[in-house]
């Protein structure tokens, strides 16, 4: 018995989500390595050192995010997912037998490099092989999948601090290991995958893309009225692309509405990462011990942050389809300010001693962990950060899709690796001040997507060029802001069109049969 066509494509965005396993994996499990005593009794890192160790791998993913726009254009989505793995699986190798510094921070910038293909190139494929009424759903895999990673790797760093001596290297060497498993099964699956039949019919293979829509959409039933209507439109869609097709990437910038995708795209990566995420991701566990928190409870505390981190991102990936795209990342841009507010508020009136953290205030260590850590995760992981994959892969035609893409990664990654090796510094010179910065950026980025962003749930994505062309720039109180506004119907008039065809024909078969 055949699976439902949107089983189907669910499960496929699945296991193509283990690439969003690995960088949650890294998330996860790089605060436990550089919060572990092996760690630090082996290396001896300084600030600035623990800075570049986050870093290094945020800068690699920025390089892997840009080759990946031209090798998934060239190569197709498939392969450049099969690279990505093999890159990845390298530098895990190379981070598990570092006997330096220099020798890690090689395998995670190679690591990085992978990831930054990765997560570039899944949510794009997910998007194209997505139906539009679960979309959403596929594409918000992207952060469920890293928030499976971040657990996984939080417990799998906890379980070997409290099983191996604070001289013991398998402390956090194993940890580091274990994220080559997902890499090496990802690799394998991805050649009994479909390619994006938008990139084979993009690329001249029409007949097999029309075979890979009628198995997406109807079970192998090329004759679906709304696989015929698919098909149709990606044809209309394709052909009007060729000739006016981006052939660099200057060309994003030239075309007024396919710069005004692309600074949506960019802005909202990068208000993401200004949500104060990173800082939470990364070095949760050395803020724990400063505030009071000590041994094995820090890793402990980070794990169980992982786990209502996943629980947020399913919450999403149920009702992200009903809810839409504009309102949840308002409203969660809000929610994270509110809880930056109160951790703030904790660490300025009751500040962390780090010389003696046994003198630290419990009762604030405790609001700080709450409100600062777990609220925010559960306000993050269920509106910014699916979202921040979910629009940047919907936006797009097919001409652009995958430079547009690339650059808003590029800008993630580029935030991410700053954040990343500022943050150690700042919260050494200045304390919780430097969370008043993530205060006012979330805000201001509630604000920002009220006023520029429109709603693009459940819409086809060859309609997007209609929605960024039509809509006013200013989008509170236009049709802009809700679903059915400047939306064409292209594709549901289309599959009626066939599907009253069809009546036809079988009418007038029968009809002649009757004369016979």
């Amino acid at each position: 018995m055949a699976l439902p066509p949107k089983w189907y494509q669910f499960l496929v965005s699945v296991f193509a989500s283990l690439g969003s396993v690995l960088y949650g994996y890294d998330l996860g499990v790089i605060a436990g390595a550089i919060g572990s005593k092996s760690f630090n009794n082996e290396f001896h890192p300084d600030a600035n050192e623990t800075g570049a160790v986050v870093s290094v791998f945020t800068g690699g993913a920025f390089f892997g995010a840009f080759f990946a726009g031209p090798c998934g254009d060239r190569l197709g989505r498939k392969m450049t997912i099969l690279i990505g793995s093999i890159v990845f699986i390298v530098g895990g190798a190379l981070q598990t037998a570092a006997q330096n510094l220099h020798y890690l921070y090689a395998g995670r910038a190679i690591a990085g490099l992978g990831v930054g293909m990765l997560v570039m190139i899944i949510p794009l494929y997910q998007a194209e092989l997505a139906h539009p009424s679960i979309r959403g759903r596929v594409t918000s895999l992207q952060q469920f999948m890293l928030g499976i990673g971040a657990f996984v790797a939080s417990w799998a760093a906890y379980g070997c601090y409290t099983s191996y001596g604070d001289h013991d290297s398998r402390q956090w060497r194993i940890p580091l290991g274990i994220q080559m498993a997902p890499a090496l099964l990802l690799g394998t699956l991805i050649l009994f995958f479909p390619e994006s039949p938008r990139w084979l019919m993009s690329n001249g293979q029409t007949e097999k893309g029309l075979q890979t829509l009628a198995r997406l959409h109807s079970n192998g039933n090329a004759q679906d009225p709304w696989v015929i209507a698919e098909f149709e439109s990606i044809q209309d869609a394709v052909t009007y692309e060729k000739e006016h097709e981006a052939k660099s990437y200057v060309e994003l910038f030239t075309n007024k509405s396919s710069f005004r995708r692309l600074f949506i795209a960019v802005a909202l990566q990068a208000s993401v990462q200004m949500t104060g995420v990173s800082v939470i991701q990364y070095y949760s566990v050395e803020i724990f011990a400063q505030i009071g928190i000590s041994g094995d409870d820090t890793l402990k505390y980070q794990a169980i942050s992982s786990l209502i981190a996943l629980l947020a991102q399913f919450c999403c990936l149920m009702l992200i389809d009903k809810f839409g795209r504009r309102w949840p990342l308002i409203l969660g841009n809000i929610g994270n300010a509110l809880c930056f507010i109160v951790a703030t508020c904790l660490l300025a009136k009751f500040p962390p001693d780090p010389n003696n953290p046994s003198n630290s205030n419990k009762g604030a260590g405790w609001g700080f962990i709450v409100v600062g850590c777990w609220l925010y995760n559960f306000s993050f992981s269920s509106t910014c950060g699916p979202l921040s994959w979910i629009i940047p892969a919907e936006i797009f035609d097919t001409r652009t899709r995958s430079k547009g893409v690339s650059i808003a990664t590029m800008v993630s990654f580029a935030f991410n690796t700053m954040i990343g090796q500022t943050t150690s510094v700042a919260i050494a010179n200045i304390g919780w001040r430097w969370y008043i910065v993530f205060i006012v950026c979330n805000f201001t980025n509630a604000l920002f997507f009220w006023a520029i962003l429109p709603e693009t749930a459940g819409r086809p994505l060859e309609e997007m060029n209609y929605l960024f062309t039509q809509a006013p720039l200013f989008v509170p109180g236009t049709a802009a802001g809700g679903r059915k506004g400047f939306a064409t119907h292209e594709l549901e008039r289309r599959a009626e069109e066939v599907e009253r065809k069809g009546s036809i024909t079988i009418h007038h078969e029968e009809t002649t049969a009757e004369k016979v």
